[in-house]
């Protein structure tokens, strides 16, 4: 009995009375944590809400600034679109001019031969029956030396090179080819087929694999004659060799375009000068 009467008169530890005693005497005896807690999160979320408050009104302030530059910016695009759509028409006009002045100048100076001049020279589309070479790199690019190439530098890859480019197209020139495309890109007297660093060059222009090569002539004659020249046969080691794919076949109607540029060059005799006493030269002027 006298236990539970102690409980009952004591409920209260005396150590807790004791701390309690001691945060009031502190100053720290407040509201309970639960409270404080509830209205530091009531706090929180009254900020959340201010932030996201302002944040939204500034937003729908500045919403018609936006909208305003995009449209500025758009009508910008469309305008120098337009420009440049002008100037890319003019150019094909004045290219058109100047191809027809050019092939004006070849007829004048070919005489009666002005078709046949302008044909060989490139200045004019040229279809015919014809062939079609396909020269493409081996489908495993890193191969040892030797073979037809007689070096183990870079070039002895499977890559296909200018100068393998310029052995075949001498080729068909050599085999009886009136006319001659790569990727449909024509070549003339003056076209240069030359390398930088991986590319292949076209009169300055890249190519890329495989490289197509059309022809315009007599196409059963220019597959034997190629495929039994000298260059024919060294495409052939190419293949054999180093991978390097190919295909040749006759085709019943090629279409070649005209070369995109041209440069007319005409040579004369230099006259002798005697009253200089200088040596004469024979040399010409272009």
């Amino acid at each position: 009995m006298s236990l539970l009467t102690t409980v009952m008169e004591h409920s209260l530890d005396e150590g807790y009375a004791e701390a309690s005693a001691r945060r009031r005497a502190e100053g720290r005896d407040g509201l309970p944590r639960t409270l404080k807690a509830k209205l530091g999160l009531a706090g929180g979320l009254v900020l959340a809400a201010l932030v996201v408050t302002l944040g939204a009104a500034e937003a729908r302030v500045a919403a018609p600034v936006v909208a305003k530059e995009r449209e500025e910016l758009i009508d910008r695009v469309n305008a120098e679109t337009s420009t440049a759509d002008t100037l890319e028409a003019d150019v094909d006009k004045l290219r058109k001019d100047v191809g027809e002045r050019q092939r004006k100048a070849l007829q004048e100076h070919g005489g009666d031969q002005g078709g046949l001049v302008a044909l060989l020279s490139g200045a004019t589309p040229v279809e015919g029956p014809g062939i079609k070479l396909v020269v493409d790199d081996a489908e495993d690019t890193d191969q040892g030396g030797g073979g037809p190439r007689e070096s183990t530098g870079f070039a002895d890859t499977g890559r296909v090179r200018d100068r393998d480019m310029q052995r075949v197209v001498n080729g068909l020139w050599q085999s009886g080819a009136e006319a001659i495309a790569i990727n449909g890109q024509r070549l003339t007297a003056l076209s240069a087929i030359r390398a930088a660093g991986d590319a292949i060059l076209v009169d300055n222009r890249p190519l890329v694999p495989p490289y197509t090569v059309q022809a315009v002539g007599d196409g059963k004659k220019l597959v034997t004659a190629f495929q039994d020249s000298a260059d024919g046969q060294y495409l052939q080691a190419l293949h054999e060799s180093f991978d390097i794919r190919t295909s040749i076949s006759e085709q019943e109607k090629v279409r070649l375009p005209a070369a995109p540029s041209l440069i007319v060059r005409t040579a004369e005799p230099q006259a002798a000068d005697t009253g200089s006493g200088a040596a004469d030269t024979g040399k010409g002027t272009s």
